[in-house]
């Protein structure tokens, strides 16, 4: 049959379930400071659960998310703090998210801006990966700054691009799905942290192209206004009750019956999800790989 990667699943939501603290602006960065150790259990937790890739805990941090949080000099230090709660997992995925803020193409930096600053952080992620995950790519334009600065590390590099939670065929900035197949110079791309149902929408769109694809859901019932605002906090959003991991499961394997290859979850996605993913892949005749 087919030969698939098992990412992991969401690192953020998790931390914040298991920490039990209110959320911040910083997420999961705030957890990773407030107690140590806990990114690594969740780590092993998702690598007992059967992934084979395992995404750092470093989506968040950018130098604008931690302005004004009193924690501005620990930059590189969280950084290697992630990498440190990662090592001897396995395959590691360099994660970097979208700068000022998810969701938001409307206020991405400009070109010039934004790849010396998605640079910077190529640089500190790649002695220690072994692929960057560009994840939560909602633009265009986006997408050509955070590849443009990761492709210099000479790593693996796989794109992965939001769309809109209504219709899986446009980006959240607009923009058609259709659009991302130009960026032959990624090594995947993947479509992340968007409804399962668009997701599968998506997936049809990128089956006409020529690179490897994939998908990483989230659980949440919508991206609501009041995330969409400076400095939100994931408190804001809401989590489905209709999404178990047998549910998840159905949609990964619809999305593997469109071709794709590379899958696992995002926010509100549990070991228990991936662990019911491994064995669903697994039953329907598949072999789950390393990249």
């Amino acid at each position: 049959m087919t030969d698939i990667i098992l990412l992991d699943g969401g690192m953020g939501q998790e931390l914040v379930h298991r920490s039990g603290g209110n959320p911040t602006a910083l997420w999961s960065t705030h957890v990773m400071l407030e107690n140590p150790g806990l990114v690594r259990t969740i780590h092993q937790d998702f690598r007992d659960a059967g992934a084979t890739v395992h995404t750092t805990n470093t989506y968040a941090i950018h130098r604008d998310r931690l302005e004004g949080t009193g924690h501005e000099d620990k930059f590189a230090a969280l950084h290697q703090a992630a990498l440190k709660e990662a090592e001897g997992m396995g395959v590691l995925a360099g994660s970097i998210g979208p700068l000022i803020a998810s969701y938001r193409p409307d206020i991405h930096p400009p070109h010039d801006v934004a790849v010396p600053l998605y640079a910077e952080i190529a640089t500190l992620l790649a002695p220690s990966v072994d692929l960057i995950i560009c994840e939560t790519v909602a633009s265009i334009a986006m997408g050509k700054a955070v590849l443009a600065a990761t492709q210099l590390t000479g790593k693996p590099v796989w794109l992965a691009f939001t769309v809109d939670d209504s219709d899986g065929s446009r980006l959240r900035s607009g923009e058609d799905v259709a659009d991302v197949l130009q960026f032959t110079g990624a090594d995947a791309i993947l479509i992340n942290c968007a409804a399962p149902e668009a997701i599968t929408t998506a997936m049809d769109i990128l089956a006409k192209g020529h690179i490897r694809f994939g998908a990483y859901a989230n659980g949440f019932t919508k991206i609501a206004a009041g995330f969409l605002k400076d400095k939100p906090t994931v408190d804001a959003l809401t989590a489905r009750t209709d999404l178990d991991p047998d549910a998840y499961a159905d949609f990964v394997m619809q999305w593997i019956d469109k071709g794709a290859t590379i899958v696992g979850g995002c926010c509100e996605v549990g070991p228990a999800h991936i662990a019911r993913m491994a064995e669903t892949i697994k039953e329907a005749g598949h072999t789950i790989v390393a990249p």
